[in-house]
């Protein structure tokens, strides 16, 4: 495992003194694939600005997924939202509801645009389906429960 994505994973366990309403009720974890299909067009804004609201409890936790080889976390703590690519690449931004669409606005490091502005298609308990303007596309994340990682999540050789 990759040294940014255990900071990510250390970086969500440590959990203010919020008592996490999905209660992590969770047996057996059939995971949906974590997966990234690139379907947009190849420009992108930077986005720093957040929506306005705050992102509904459904987007609140961890999600993981692997593009291009590579684990991705997106973390999202109320309005504050955070990314975090093995090999080096951050996002920090916020997490929102802008005229009843939930997006995630994102500034990187390494000018790095491909995940600068994304709407949310869909969130459950266990997926998360985010659609980002720039080249990236949509991408589905897994649930990370109580800092572990997804069964399933390919992640042997991720950051090498």
């Amino acid at each position: 495992m990759g040294f940014g994505l255990v900071g990510a994973l250390a970086l969500t366990s440590c959990g203010g003194g919020d008592d996490g309403g999905d209660g992590g009720a969770s047996g057996s974890a059939s995971s949906p694939a974590a997966t990234s299909s690139a379907s947009g067009s190849g420009s992108g804004s930077a986005g720093t600005g957040g929506g306005t609201g705050t992102a509904s409890d459904g987007l609140q936790g961890s999600w993981l997924a692997t593009a291009d080889g590579k684990a991705v976390a997106l973390v999202i703590t109320g309005t504050q939202a955070g990314l975090f690519v093995t090999g080096g690449t951050v996002c920090s931004g916020t997490a929102g509801e802008d005229s009843g669409t939930r997006t995630i606005r994102l500034t990187c490091t390494k000018d790095d645009t491909s995940r600068a502005s994304g709407t949310v298609e869909s969130v459950d308990g266990s997926a998360l389906k985010v659609t980002w303007s720039g080249e990236r596309g949509t991408e589905t994340y897994t649930r990370a429960e109580g800092g572990r990682l997804p069964s399933g999540l390919p992640t042997a050789g991720l950051g090498q």
